[in-house]
């Protein structure tokens, strides 16, 4: 039961939310019009029931008049239903798309909120891949969701207007055993009842495993292709290192689990489907088995026995929907899971954002940054750097220098604000803008122009002004490329690749730039270039960088290092003189 009940919680956590936003009125209308089609299904179920009685009948009796009015009256109800069906399809359709469509930008505004996504990774990305839970989970959930939830309204209102049917065919077709009469009252519905929840019980028994077999399944899935696309991603450094063979090992190991947990997924169905198929092959003929003596025996007519067969086939149905849909409900069970699991880890990650035992980042009536009592911490709490008193006045140019895993680029992510474990205070002066370049700059999949401009929109700039800066930062070649698209991070060199993070700090004009070893794939000369680029046109740029080249002392009046101490680093340096470069 406590299961049930945290399901049930999950399944309104992730569904609730779409009826109560701005497409609520969308949402709604569509999903009452879909129940109401659901719920005239059964009453053209209810009317075929009926008219199976005077069908049958009408050939025992062999009344021609009666077979031809019973034939008409088949196929207006049957047209009826297929056009209420092909609405029922469409409607469904459209409501999937519009629901999905809000889930998905819901979920994709939250991950990608305040840097959620960076902090779910730091986290140790509990909800792991998030991609597909994004994609295929949402999918599916919205699927399964509509389809499981008709699918039961179907079977409750089908079970309420049957049973009285089969009770009062029970009622005139009596149980008949050894040749006498068994005075059971209502004895199809309890037969039917009897016979669902054996088979409820069995399958249950038979496929709970399958619900965890699915989770993992899409988990495995997902692994596998994310390492596919990590394998195409650095096809470079693959090919250069002659990786090929470790990579196609790694990946069979992936996909190893992939088919191990497919073979546990085809063990366990082939199980349940011999248990479901058995089930429902047994209970077409068993209604039979039952009225059979009765209408041998005079009490009923042909088209008595066929209706009670068909209520008792619908009331049997109706209690066995966790039967026949077990599948499903396992498969929808675990996307359930890891879309709740997925809400939870942004909620986490959330969380750690306003937590008290944090890095506070403010903004304030300054114009320096100013690092207050602050200790940045590893997300196991380990403590890795603290400065006191320190301070980045406007105009400066500042180069902070230290051994390798100091913490130099996570103070720097603390500064950005997205590095939240720690505490003390960061102060940026209101207004200001920061511009973080690491190492490896990121270009989107798109035109050079829109991956230039980024993450201005792509007419922020004109073409000439684009056009300008590439030729300033020695990439003159790519001006005739400005609308062509392309996977830049792999067309490009690293050093290209900086020289383009350097363009795009000479199109936003920061107020504080902050270069972390954003020049280091370029030989010296070619980094000084670039220094002297900055100088001349962000003259009012405030500029802290990260390196360990001698040369880079030059362009920088300040510097400052990280010092080892007892189980930290400390930021030391001279912190108010600023001389010039």
């Amino acid at each position: 039961m406590n299961s049930i009940r945290s399901t049930l919680a999950a399944i309104w956590r992730i569904s609730s939310p779409y009826f109560r936003s701005e497409d609520k009125w969308a949402g709604r209308g569509l999903l009452i019009a879909v129940v109401l089609i659901e719920l005239g299904t059964v009453v053209i179920d209810v009317l075929l029931n009926q008219w199976r009685n005077r069908f049958y009948n009408a050939l025992q009796e062999r009344n021609w008049d009666s077979f031809v009015s019973e034939l008409i009256y088949f196929s207006v109800v049957v047209t009826v239903f297929i056009a209420i069906a092909v609405y029922q399809l469409y409607l469904n359709q459209w409501l999937q798309i519009r629901w999905r469509k809000w889930m998905t930008e819901n979920y994709l505004a939250d991950w990608l909120a305040d840097s959620t996504h960076y902090r779910m990774q730091l986290q140790g990305d509990a909800a792991d891949n998030p991609d597909q839970r994004i994609t295929d989970d949402v999918k599916l959930f919205v699927d399964r969701t509509l389809a499981i939830g008709l699918g039961l309204l179907n079977s409750v209102v089908t079970l309420v207007s049957f049973v009285v049917i089969l009770w009062g065919l029970s009622e005139a077709a009596p149980l008949h055993l050894f040749g006498s009469e068994l005075p059971i009252p209502g004895y199809l519905v309890w037969f039917a009842l009897v016979y669902s929840v054996i088979g409820t019980w069995l399958t249950h028994l038979v496929g709970w495993p399958l619900v965890s077999l699915d989770f993992r399944q899409q988990q495995y899935e997902a692994d596998f292709r994310f390492n596919l696309v990590r394998v195409r991603e650095n096809a470079e450094q693959i090919a250069l290192l002659k990786g090929e063979p470790a990579e196609r090992q790694r990946l069979l190991t992936r996909f190893g689990s992939v088919v191990d947990n497919w073979l546990a997924i085809m063990s366990r169905t082939k199980k349940i489907t011999a248990l479901t198929a058995s089930y429902s092959q047994a209970s077409v003929i068993v209604p039979y088995v039952l009225v059979a003596p009765a209408y041998f025996a005079g009490r009923t007519q042909l088209g008595g026995m066929m209706q009670a067969a068909s209520a008792f086939g619908s009331v049997q149905g109706a209690l066995s929907f966790f039967v026949t849909t077990y599948r499903s409900l396992a498969e929808w069970q675990a996307v359930i899971n890891r879309l709740d699991g997925f809400i939870r880890a942004v909620d986490a990650a959330k969380r750690t954002a306003f937590t008290d035992a944090r890095i506070a980042v403010v903004t304030g009536d300054t114009d320096a940054i100013g690092l207050d009592e602050l200790l940045v911490r590893l997300p196991n709490e380990q403590p890795l750097v603290a400065a006191s008193a320190f301070r980045i006045r406007p105009g400066e140019r500042v180069l902070v220098s230290g051994p390798s895993g100091a913490g130099k680029s996570t103070l720097f992510r603390a500064i950005a604000g997205i590095w939240p474990f720690g505490n003390g205070t960061i102060a940026v002066p209101a207004g200001a803008r920061l511009m973080m370049l690491p190492q490896r700059p990121y270009f989107p999949v798109d035109s050079l122009r829109t991956a230039l401009a980024y993450p201005s929109p792509r007419d922020a700039f004109s073409p000439a002004r684009l056009q300008e800066v590439l030729a300033e930062v020695g990439l003159p070649t790519l001006a005739a490329r400005l609308d062509e698209e392309a996977h830049w991070n792999r067309m490009l060199s690293l050093g290209e690749q900086q020289r383009l993070g350097i363009a795009r700090a000479l199109l936003e004009k920061p107020d504080f730039l902050f270069l972390d070893e954003a020049t280091a794939s370029l030989d010296e000369p070619s980094e000084a270039a670039l220094y002297r680029l900055l100088q001349d046109r962000l003259p009012e740029t405030t500029v802290i960088s990260i390196g360990h080249r001698a040369t880079l002392d030059a362009f920088h009046g300040r510097k400052v290092s990280l010092t080892k101490q007892a189980d930290h680093f400390t930021l030391q340096g001279r912190t108010e003189e600023t001389a010039g470069a």
